[in-house]
C-alpha cells in the first residue's frame, strides 16, 4: 500500500496524470477518505477536543469563582468529576476510544486536584513535587490505558518534574543532562518494547518526538561544549557523538526511519555551523560570514541529497 502511495505521487509530481483528473486518479487509488471515514474522524476529534475541554471547564470554573467558593465546594467540584470519571471508566471498555479519553480526563482532573491542594493549604512544596507526584498518581491510569498519547504525557511531567528539580541545584548543563538521560531511556524503552511487537506501541510518531525531545538536549550539549573553553565540557562532545551515531546505526540499519535520520543531519548541521561560527567569526570578517553561509548550504543540500537516496532505498 505503501509503495502504491509512492508511485501515484510520483505520477503526479512527474506530470503524468491528465490535468484536471487528479481528484479521480487518488480516489481511484484509495487515497481519498470515504464519508465514513471522515465521520470517524470527526467523532473520534470531537471526543477528544471534549475531552480536554471537559477538563479545562472544570478548571477554568472554580478559577474563575475562586473568591465565591469555599474550599470544600472546590474540592468537592474536582472530586466529584473526579468519582463520575472513575465511575464511567469502570462501566465501559478501557480498550475503546472512550475509555481511553476517561482515563485521559482522570489524568488532567487529578492534576488539577494537586493543583488545588497547593493553592488553598499552601504546602511550600516544590513545584517539580507537583508533576512527580502528579506522575505518580496516574501511573495505574497510564498503565491501564495501554495508550500512546496517555504514556507520552505521563513522559511530558516527568520531564517537568525533572527539569523543574534539577534547576534547584543543578547548573545548566547538568539540567541538560538530566533531560537527555531522561528521553534517551524513554525512547531505548520504547524502541525495545516495539520490538518485542506490543500492539499499541506499533506507532512511529511516540518514540518520534521522545527523539526530538532528547536531540535538541544533546544538540545544546554538543554546542556546550564548543563554546565553553572548560576541557571537562568535553565530555559533552562525547556524548552527542555517542548519541548521533547510535541514531544512525539504529534508525539506518535496524528500523529504518527517515524521520530519525533527518533530525540527525539537522542536528550536525546545527553543530558544525555552531563551531565554525565558534572559531572563524571572532573578527566579524565578512569573508567568514560567507565561509559559513556556503558550508551550511553545501551541508544542508547534502544531507537532503543523501536523504533522499535513503528514501529511494527504504522504497525499493
Amino acid at each position: 500500500m505503501r509503495r502504491s502511495r509512492d508511485d501515484v505521487f510520483e505520477w503526479l509530481d512527474s506530470g503524468r496524470v491528465v490535468a484536471g483528473r487528479e481528484g479521480e486518479v487518488l480516489r481511484v487509488a484509495g487515497m481519498l477518505p470515504t464519508p465514513a471515514e471522515w465521520r470517524g474522524f470527526l467523532g473520534q476529534l470531537t471526543l477528544w477536543l471534549g475531552t480536554i475541554a471537559l477538563a479545562a471547564a472544570v478548571i477554568f470554573f472554580f478559577a474563575f469563582n475562586w473568591d465565591d467558593l469555599g474550599r470544600f465546594a472546590k474540592f468537592g467540584l474536582v472530586e466529584g468529576a473526579i468519582v463520575a470519571a472513575l465511575i464511567a471508566a469502570w462501566r465501559v471498555d478501557l480498550d475503546g476510544s472512550v475509555g481511553k479519553a476517561v482515563l485521559l480526563l482522570l489524568a488532567l482532573l487529578t492534576g488539577a486536584l494537586l493543583a488545588l491542594t497547593g493553592q488553598i493549604y499552601q504546602t511550600g512544596a516544590d513545584t517539580y513535587e507537583l508533576f512527580a507526584w502528579w506522575a505518580v498518581l496516574i501511573l495505574p491510569w497510564v498503565l491501564a490505558g495501554r495508550f500512546s498519547p496517555l504514556w507520552l504525557f505521563w513522559l511530558a511531567l516527568l520531564n517537568l518534574a525533572t527539569f523543574f528539580y534539577c534547576t534547584l541545584s543543578w547548573d545548566e548543563e547538568q539540567v541538560l543532562w538530566g533531560l537527555f538521560a531522561l528521553n534517551s531511556v524513554a525512547l531505548v524503552a520504547w524502541e525495545a518494547a516495539h520490538r518485542a511487537g506490543i500492539s499499541w506501541l506499533q506507532d512511529d510518531w511516540p518514540p518520534r518526538l521522545a527523539a526530538v525531545a532528547g536531540g535538541v538536549m544533546a544538540t545544546a550539549l554538543a554546542i556546550w561544549a564548543i563554546v565553553d573553553s572548560d576541557p571537562a565540557r568535553g565530555v559533552g562532545a562525547i556524548g552527542y557523538a555517542v548519541w548521533l551515531a547510535s541514531l544512525y546505526g539504529w534508525y539506518r540499519y535496524v528500523r529504518p526511519d527517515l524521520f530519525m535520520l533527518a533530525g540527525g543531519v539537522l542536528s550536525l548541521v546545527v553543530a558544525i555551523t555552531v563551531f565554525l561560527g565558534e572559531h572563524l567569526l571572532d573578527n566579524d570578517s565578512a569573508g567568514g560570514f560567507l565561509f559559513v553561509g556556503l558550508v551550511v548550504i553545501g551541508m544542508s543540500a547534502g544531507g537532503a541529497i543523501w536523504l533522499k537516496s535513503v528514501a529511494r532505498e527504504q522504497r525499493a
